[in-house]
């Protein structure tokens, strides 16, 4: 029983936001992808961490929600674009739908969404947050 929950959370992206970032061409893209689709082979992929900031690229606010998401509604659905350049979709959390806008600046956050079976293991969902500045 103890081995899965250990295994999981021995993974390295499990935790952070991890993309990859073409050494030809220098873009960035999440998920981390084998191939730059700009420069196909002639570019080679490294590991880089992202920052999980970035800004509302555009937005939707869920009113009538799917079975098993009644109790968050509503809830805003978004496009972030990270700083480092890769739109991420994700459920912007700990705000009123009222309180977003395009280009609200917003930070990841993981949190843990279920847990599943005899070996518990966790499931986490990448979500957003807004950053509040400090008065």
């Amino acid at each position: 029983m103890g081995g899965v929950p250990r295994f999981w959370r021995s993974i390295d992206n499990r935790y952070r936001l991890v993309g990859t970032r073409c050494e030809n061409c220098g873009e960035v893209y999440f998920p981390p992808r084998v191939v730059c689709p700009k420069c196909r082979r002639e570019g080679e992929m490294k590991e880089v961490e992202l920052s999980g900031r970035g800004e509302i690229y555009t937005y939707s606010v869920v009113r009538v929600p799917p079975e098993g998401f009644e109790e968050k509604a509503p809830y805003v659905v978004a496009i972030v674009k990270l700083e480092e350049g890769p739109l991420v979709t994700g459920m912007i959390v700990d705000c009123d739908p009222g309180e977003i806008d395009i280009g609200t600046p917003v930070e990841a956050t993981f949190r843990r969404v279920s847990e599943d079976g005899e070996d518990g293991v966790i499931y986490y969902s990448l979500e957003f947050r807004p950053v509040r500045r400090e008065e």
